[in-house]
């Protein structure tokens, strides 16, 4: 038994995810690119609730054998009539029900109603509880994958001109230069938290509620914990009346929560690429195609489209995901009104959010050069001209603040930028500012050639000091730090989906030995 009460993990279960782990570990180490795997899986059959009643039929029929709560000749009959349901089921246009009475009755056409006793110890509850979160698992790794490749899409683009000089923004307003590897290197650390809060919610989304029954189990001696580990779940939820009726709830409103906090981070650095793009001379740029439209009338129109679309599908993420929670507010146990599909669609939307995302990033293109003039067209710098006062020249930071405002003040009045403001001017205003607070001589304490390097984009962001700021060496080892996430990131779906397979593989080889010892 597990140390922790509400969890149970059958050991078999944890030998093979590690067994796994350690396989995945050392092929995949070796593999240079973080867009390896596909981020879709393609299956020979729909893997939609039709496969997964069946699939749990078919799990259920190898521990019911296993508990010896039906003979093996009555199992090889289950199994063959269940083989016969399926291959029903994948013909072209056939009706694939989620309803198991419905699967049961077309089961008892083909093998009597003695294979009715498949459903021994379970209830269309538990059935359909164990459903809602084998779906919503299939559609969690999809969009999983999807995320990843964005991530590892925008990683990229941090990568290729990680120092280049750009400005930031607080209160929309150009705040200090950072480098391009820093800023989208916020962004890849905001996503990382986001991957954190996604394998948590796997680890509660990969529980299996099967064998509770209608939420107080049965009086047959149903082994929940072989269930779960032939259906490729970590473990049980153990209390039956949790499983059936509260767990759902609870689950589908952690997903949904996190998908929300996914898509608000996406929200935030699109909102940022829109406000730039509408700039005439804007240093993120979409390249014209697909991601583009122009105007019926206006021929210098080029519309970011795509940008467009990836902020409807983030607002409509966050907008479905709280529809669920008023949905599921103030709603007694074992009603119907929180069981539905909402998070399933929320989790499938979310990744088709960062399918758009992606898609979108690898549109647009980066001028350092614009970039650049842009905080040099500024007085963004002049923090690091008070700053350089202080430290350099023992200058209290209030006189220095005070004579780095009054360059701003005399440029934007004379309409100058800072590299044009005139040594002798930047003298006089310096006494000036002494004299406010009651010196009446002073000197610049900076020779012509110090006083303009100070008010350079390139020098502040070199200037940093502490640990996270943009100079060369922190952006250099965070982007480092976040390629190595994203790439053990990459092993932790590899290694989850291999798991999965292999309790599939298992279901299945042990139907057919059920078959084959007819």
């Amino acid at each position: 038994m597990n140390d922790r009460p509400d969890r149970y993990r059958p050991p078999t279960t944890r030998r093979l995810a590690a067994g796994l782990v350690t396989l995945l570990t050392g092929s995949l180490l070796a593999a240079p690119a973080l867009h390896a795997q596909p981020a879709e899986r393609r299956d020979a059959a729909p893997r939609d609730a039709f496969y997964w009643l069946n699939e749990q039929n078919k799990a259920s029929l190898l521990m019911l054998v296993e508990e010896k709560i039906v003979s093996r000749d009555l199992a090889a009959t289950i199994a063959g009539a269940l083989r016969q349901v399926i291959a029903d089921g994948d013909r072209p246009g056939a009706v694939r029900s989620r309803d198991y009475l419905v699967v049961e009755a077309d089961m008892i056409k083909i093998g009597g109603p003695e294979v009715s006793r498949l459903h021994s110890g379970r209830s269309r509850q538990d059935l359909g509880q164990t459903s809602t979160r084998l779906l919503l698992r299939d559609a969690f790794l999809t969009t999983y994958a999807q995320f990843l490749d964005a991530r590892a899409t925008l990683l990229a683009m941090a990568e290729k001109h990680p120092h280049a000089i750009l400005p930031f923004y607080t209160h929309g307003v150009q705040a200090q230069p950072t480098s391009l590897g820093h800023y989208l290197g916020g962004y890849l650390q905001a996503m990382s938290r986001s991957s954190d809060r996604y394998q948590q919610a796997w680890a509660r989304l990969n529980l299996s509620p099967l064998g509770g029954a209608a939420g107080g189990t049965s009086s047959f001696p149903v082994n929940r914990a072989r269930l779960a580990e032939l259906l490729g779940f970590d473990g049980i939820l153990v209390n039956s009346f949790d499983a059936g009726q509260i767990a759902n709830q609870d689950n589908g409103v952690e997903l949904s929560t996190v998908a929300a906090s996914g898509a608000l981070t996406v929200s935030m650095l699109a909102a940022d690429l829109t406000m730039q793009y509408a700039d005439p001379h804007p240093w993120f740029q979409l390249t014209e195609g697909s991601q583009t439209g122009v105007s019926s009338i206006m021929p210098q129109k080029r519309n970011p489209i795509g940008l467009e679309q990836l902020h409807l599908t983030t607002s409509t993420v966050t907008g479905q995901a709280v529809t669920y929670l008023i949905q599921a507010n103030n709603v007694m146990s074992g009603m119907g009104d929180y069981k539905g599909d909402q998070p399933l669609q929320v989790v499938r939307l979310l990744g088709r959010m960062y399918r758009d995302f992606d898609t979108m990033l690898g549109a647009f293109a980066f001028s350092p050069e614009r970039a650049l003039q842009e905080v040099n067209n500024d007085y963004s710098m002049t923090t690091e001209l008070a700053d350089i006062l202080q430290r350099d020249a023992d200058v209290p930071f209030r006189v220095g603040h005070h004579f780095a405002s009054d360059i701003v003040t005399y440029g934007r009045t004379h309409q100058l930028k800072p590299a044009e403001i005139p040594y002798e001017v930047a003298q006089t205003l310096y006494v000036d500012a002494w004299k406010a607070f009651g010196r009446e001589t002073a000197r610049l304490p900076l020779t012509e050639a110090q006083f303009r390097r100070a008010l350079s984009g390139e020098n502040m962001v070199a200037s940093a000091k502490p640990v996270g700021g943009p100079q060369r060496s922190e952006v250099t080892r965070m982007l480092a730090a976040e390629r190595a996430r994203v790439q053990a990131d990459r092993e932790w779906l590899a290694a989850t989906r291999r798991a999965l397979d292999a309790a599939a593989a298992q279901r299945d080889a042990g139907v057919a030995g059920l078959l084959t010892g007819r």
